[in-house]
């Protein structure tokens, strides 16, 4: 069943009981790249349900890939990089900047032309921070503004080794070096000023690609290609931060997630709210293709203001956070954030207004934003066609007694197809 195009939520009560998260999202799209690269058949079971995977499954597919799934089970019948195809038609990244950045990077070596687009969002969102460094292994990228926006035309063919300093830390930015590197003659060298997601590092580390991690923020990378692998998707990380910060933020909540990703590079928001204040626990469980995995138990109380530095580690988590920022005691302050501009929305734009219509006291400059916490009450809120935002807004609403209207809730389905369903559940209002 789709999404309904406006969602109606009645809150007050209390977040509790146990959740399984849909598989994290970053993990998914890699495990559907990786196991395309490799020889032979990859299984991964609980794939993100979202649609931004389901772009990327269908661009393989397209690239000759067979992709099928069996009651949960994905199976991916690896082609390596040799055995992609020229697709016939363009290739529709959707809503996704991840597929469109990552494909890239992949198609970037491939003796074939590729057209890659997306929605209208993702169409004016910043591709040159890819391109360039692509274009110094000797990629041929095309697009609107010199590259900087889709359609991008990728001429693949022979690239070479180099060394690389990326301007910015960025997960995807690296992914789709990496995709590159590994198709290219030599041995690349990829250097960020500050470390990114690694999720890249560790899934191609443990199924044998030749990667050299040499600190944090350096890699190595030689020509080849992982083997397949079998792989249970943790729950999304980025998708509990809206469920911790509910049960943070409404009386009488107590909350269990079930085996969630545990990468510290992805669960920097649990310090920023026991930094506030809130209650909550890890407990690492398992290590699956190099990462952690395990639980996050959850308990309601009382939140203070902080300071909160807006880097890749932490900056999908904003809009849950600035939630808990709205009911928390003081200023609380958003710092260094002005990739938030160029997501699906100008985040900080729609953030303020947002969070005003819940009678808190928001300030928005060109990088920042602060939160003076107060006494939030209900609203009508707008998505803004911005997974997230909506996902924030039902987090809102659902602190407080009486009805709210997300409109535009439809979006949510980008990430999350069943989060009002989830969070009905857990308050005793869903079946």
């Amino acid at each position: 069943m789709s999404a309904p195009e406006d969602l109606v939520i009645t809150g007050g009560a209390p977040i509790r009981g146990r959740l399984r998260l849909p598989g994290c999202k970053g993990i998914s799209h890699r495990a559907l790249l990786f196991g395309a690269i490799a020889e032979g058949d990859s299984r991964v079971r609980g794939l993100a349900s979202g649609q931004d995977v389901r772009s990327t499954a269908r661009a393989l597919v397209a690239l000759g890939v067979t992709v099928h799934d069996i009651d949960g089970t994905t199976t991916v019948a690896g082609r390596g990089f040799d055995g992609l195809v020229e697709p016939s038609t363009v290739l529709d990244c959707g809503n996704s900047a991840t597929t469109m950045r990552m494909l890239t990077g992949l198609l970037a070596g491939r003796p074939f032309l590729s057209v890659l687009t997306g929605d209208a969002s993702l169409v004016e969102r910043p591709m040159a921070r890819v391109a360039a460094p692509l274009r110094t292994m000797g990629a041929r990228i095309d697009g609107r503004h010199d590259g900087e926006r889709a359609p991008l035309v990728v001429r693949g063919g022979a690239l070479t080794a180099t060394s690389i300093r990326l301007p910015a830390a960025s997960g995807q930015v690296k992914t789709a070096l990496v995709l590159a590197a590994l198709q290219a003659a030599g041995t690349t060298e990829i250097v960020e000023p500050a470390p990114s997601r690694d999720h890249t590092e560790r899934m191609l580390v443990a199924s044998g690609a030749p990667i050299q991690r040499i600190d944090d923020r350096s890699l190595r990378v030689t020509g080849g290609a992982p083997t397949p692998f079998d792989l249970d998707v943790p729950g999304d990380p980025s998708s509990a931060a809206f469920f911790v910060v509910a049960a943070v933020i409404t009386p009488g909540s107590e909350l269990l997630l079930e085996d969630v990703l545990l990468n510290p590079g992805r669960i920097e928001f649990v310090e920023v709210l026991q930094r506030m204040g809130a209650h909550i626990e890890l407990h690492q469980r398992d290590t699956r293709l190099g990462e952690p995995v395990g639980d996050i138990a959850v308990t309601s109380g009382p939140l203070g203001a902080t300071v909160v530095d807006c880097h890749e580690a932490i900056i999908d988590e904003v809009p849950a956070l600035a939630v808990a920022a709205a009911f928390a005691d003081g200023v609380t302050e958003f710092r260094e954030a002005a990739e938030m501009r160029v997501k699906e929305t100008d985040r900080i734009a729609t953030l303020e207004q947002e969070l005003s219509k819940l009678g808190v006291g928001v300030e928005a400059r060109p990088d920042a934003m602060t939160v003076r916490g107060g006494a939030p009450r209900r609203a009508t809120f707008d998505s803004h066609g911005d997974h997230r935002i909506a996902r924030a807004a039902a987090v809102a609403a659902s602190a407080f007694d009486g009805e709210s209207r997300i409109i535009g809730w439809r979006a949510a389905a980008v990430s999350y197809p069943a989060f009002a369903d989830d969070l009905a559940r857990l308050t005793g209002s869903g079946t």
